[in-house]
């Protein structure tokens, strides 16, 4: 990435140029980058990335602000806002098959929610895929991994959906869209201080 003042003879130049270079501006810093192009945008690490990135993003708005606050000191050593700071220790932490945490620092010490009932209902091109938190603690979330082979192995590269659990309930996942096959699920729920729980056990549900 390359740093301008100003791109292309504007001020704010942005957008592509010959499907090569991309103008845009981060933190009102104008710059210039090469268009890069994933050659797989599908890839098992690429969406069990985007999985725990919508989860974290959606989830933010929630926390308190004493929560948001501890953050802070992780922002200021990067100069970034703590927003920004809790995406990249939780999706580092993620990359290595550990568990997001709400508050800085993250120290895995909390009692982790009880989970149970998981079912997996196949449809046309879908499948509902179902938890129950039957004994809340302090469950934060719920990790769904999905693989066309049983008996398969849990990690970030097959997850395919992170869903909020703060509740003692019955939680639904609409898997979809899908290819006819028989489809594999587990579970393994996170706790709000970083815990990752151990497997749930494995589902199947056959899709049309």
């Amino acid at each position: 990435m390359v740093k301008v003042s100003a791109p292309a003879m504007s001020l704010d130049a942005s957008g592509s140029l010959a499907n090569a270079l991309v103008f845009s501006k981060w933190k009102g810093r104008n710059y210039v980058r090469q268009l890069v192009t994933p050659s797989n945008p599908k890839s098992g690490p690429q969406v069990g990335v985007r999985a725990m990135f919508k989860f974290l993003a959606q989830i933010w708005a929630g926390l308190s602000v004493p929560d948001k606050a501890t953050w802070e000191t992780l922002a200021d050593q990067a100069v970034v806002s703590p927003f920004n700071a809790f995406m990249k220790a939780n999706q580092s932490r993620w990359r290595n098959f550990e568990a997001p945490g709400q508050i800085s620092p993250i120290t895995e010490a909390e009692t982790p929610g009880v989970y149970d009932n998981e079912a997996a209902t196949g449809g046309v091109r879908q499948c509902d895929v179902e938890i129950e938190v039957t004994t809340l603690n302090d469950a934060w979330a719920v990790a769904i991994f999905r693989d066309t082979a049983a008996l398969f192995t849990t990690a970030f590269s097959n997850c395919i959906a992170v869903i909020p659990t703060e509740s003692a309930a019955v939680f639904h996942y609409i898997d979809t869209p899908l290819d006819p096959d028989t489809y594999y699920y587990n579970f393994r729920g996170i706790g709000n201080d970083g815990t990752l729980n151990a497997e749930e056990g494995e589902v199947n549900g056959v899709v049309s």
